[in-house]
């Protein structure tokens, strides 16, 4: 969306082929694939109420119509943004994000790592919720503190359900120092601390396995909060931006996890890495890297011993290439590797790939006409979880 001016409204209309509309292994389902039509609005509003503040909202609708699907027809998704940055002076400025989405796809609902990567069959809340704050001391020192609040509700209440296994608040507080090496370069040593608090209050075991049911220490059934924690982060870093066409941020180190009613604890490695490089006018590469621990829609064990989370490495990369004055290609790619850890799934392993073409040629500065594709896959070690998925649209878009 533009941002050079107050406001900017657009409209996308495009017709598809989904292959595999419930993301579900083709042995518990082979008659999943639709035709359909999307019909996607959005708009963007920004305000300069002063030459230090910045103020940006948007939104965006889809429909997504499949023609083929006996039952619940048509998806509904909403996205909001809102964007405010302020400076009060050369060395001080703060920034606030906030990112509602209502949802039925996994990579618009779980951010970062993808935690449940099948399609659920209800709808899904996702608010996140950042603030960030840098202050410089001093020429050469600085500090930075920031809070994130990530927020999941399920509309699939009930025992063993998507509620149960995912609603969650996350809270995750940093502190970091920060040392000017040089003017374009910023070392960081830091420390986060991160709470999980599920939220769904019912039973998370699962009832297709029955050797896999959770009881927790008094032989009761396990519920949501059996998987609550807490996360000490320590990390070291940098903030590197050479030039107006490259930045990158890297941060490195460990998370110390303990599960606050359950018998366990978990080290891991912790990593965040992203970075842009604009190689040429309208033509850029984004990258990067995360590990990290996230929350999973399986659970299964017996005891004090239940299947928690999972340990993720992801590894995505994006590029937009302006092809011609006319026309533009974007690459996406997302590859990630996620271990569970604990219970009936200890050591199991889910690899998950997604891959994105698009192509767009402007008729002129308000109308465009786009075509893409977009290809899923889920190789897992659980029996009848992995699955691929197909989608081919066409479209035309009007931008002003």
């Amino acid at each position: 969306m533009e941002t050079s001016k107050p406001w900017s409204i657009s409209a996308t209309l495009r017709g598809f082929y989904d292959d595999n509309y419930a993301a579900v292994h083709k042995n518990i389902n082979d008659d999943v694939d639709s035709l359909g039509f999307e019909i996607r609005p959005a708009a963007q509003l920004n305000f300069l109420p002063t030459e230090q503040t910045f103020i940006g909202v948007g939104y965006i609708y889809s429909m997504k119509y499949y023609a083929d699907r006996d039952e619940n027809t048509a998806d509904h998704t909403h996205e909001v943004t809102l964007k405010a940055d302020h400076r009060f002076s050369e060395r001080y400025k703060i920034e606030f994000d906030d990112s509602f989405v209502y949802a039925q796809e996994p990579t618009l609902i779980e951010e970062g790592a993808v935690g449940a990567p099948d399609r659920t069959d209800s709808d899904a809340f996702r608010n996140r919720a950042a603030l960030n704050f840098t202050a410089d001391i001093t020429e050469l020192l600085g500090v930075g503190l920031g809070y994130q609040n990530l927020w999941y509700d399920y509309d699939q209440d009930g025992d063993f359900s998507r509620s149960a296994l995912l609603d969650r608040l996350e809270h995750l507080f940093r502190i970091d120092g920060r040392w000017r090496v040089r003017e374009s370069t910023v070392a960081l040593l830091g420390y986060q601390y991160g709470v999980f608090s599920y939220t769904g209050d019912e039973i998370i075991n699962d009832p297709d396995f029955p050797a896999g049911s959770v009881t927790n220490n008094d032989g009761d059934e396990g519920v949501s909060e059996d998987r609550d924690s807490t996360s000490h982060y320590f990390y070291i870093g940098a903030e590197q931006a050479l030039t107006t066409q490259f930045s990158a941020s890297a941060r490195v180190g460990a998370q110390f996890t303990d599960y606050d009613n359950l018998d366990q604890d978990h080290t891991s490695p912790y990593a965040d890495i992203h970075g842009t490089y604009t190689y040429l006018p309208g033509s850029y590469l984004q990258f990067g890297f995360r590990h990290t621990l996230n929350a999973t829609d399986l659970a299964g064990g017996t005891g004090n011993d239940i299947t928690t989370d999972q340990e993720t490495s992801a590894l995505f990369a994006s590029i937009n290439h302006r092809i011609t004055p006319r026309t533009t290609g974007s690459l996406v790619g997302q590859y990630q590797r996620s271990s569970f850890n604990n219970g009936l799934y200890d050591g199991e392993v889910d690899n998950f790939l997604l891959l994105g073409l698009n192509f767009e040629y402007r008729f002129n500065p308000n109308w465009a006409a786009e075509l893409g594709y977009n290809y899923d896959r889920l190789d897992s070690d659980i029996v009848l979880r992995s699955y691929t998925r197909n989608r081919v649209y066409a479209g035309v878009r009007a931008t002003y």
